[in-house]
């Protein structure tokens, strides 16, 4: 494991669930492979720019004048994206904010799904670039999604699986932390989600 990149989202600080919990899951993960570099990206820090008109362009134009003309508006795409692609794990930690992910982390997706970088379309069908990666997802959420019947209104994992699998990333494990709205559930579930990150395959 040569490179590790951690996405976190949760605007909350050190009071955030989906943060504590992607703390210990580093931990871990320093602790089995000393010698990666690991890259932080704090979305809630960073502010990443909604895709405006131009930067859409530059990072879809398959002419090769425009891009060039434009990759001063492509240049932080090019920076997420390559980032990314140099990576060897994806962690992506973010809450459930009604029932699905915060825009900020949608910002990211838009800036690294890309045609001809992290995806390839093709006569048989899209072909994803970014193979070969692992990623874990670390989702917090007020209420339990992952069983009952709120379960239908899960569109973070489904979501999330789906877009990594489409640009190659299909080996995703999840650790929850589930029902922190819940007063039953909430004192245990950072626990249990720590737990989780002790048992995952690494």
């Amino acid at each position: 494991m040569k490179q590790i990149l951690v996405i976190v989202v949760s605007p909350r600080g050190k009071d955030s669930a989906s943060r504590s919990v992607t703390n210990a899951l580093a931990t871990r993960l320093t602790d089995l492979y000393p010698s990666a570099n690991l890259i932080r990206r704090d979305l809630a820090v960073e502010h990443l720019p909604h895709l405006d008109e131009t930067t859409l362009r530059a990072i879809s134009t398959r002419d090769e004048a425009e891009a060039e003309r434009l990759k001063v508006a492509a240049r932080q795409s090019d920076e997420l994206t390559n980032e990314l692609l140099e990576s060897d794990l994806l962690v992506i930690a973010t809450p459930m904010w009604n029932f699905g992910i915060p825009s900020i982390l949608k910002a990211w997706i838009d800036l690294v799904v890309r045609p001809g970088r992290t995806f390839l379309y093709t006569d048989g069908g899209v072909v994803g670039l970014a193979k070969n990666k692992k990623a874990i997802l670390v989702l917090a959420s007020g209420g339990v999604f992952t069983e009952g019947p709120w379960r239908p209104w899960d569109f973070v994992e489904p979501y999330l699986r789906q877009i990594l699998g489409f640009i190659g990333i299909t080996d995703v494990q999840t650790v929850r932390v589930e029902g922190m709205n819940i007063p039953l559930l909430a004192p245990n579930a950072t626990q249990k989600a720590n737990k989780i990150v002790e048992e995952l395959a690494l």
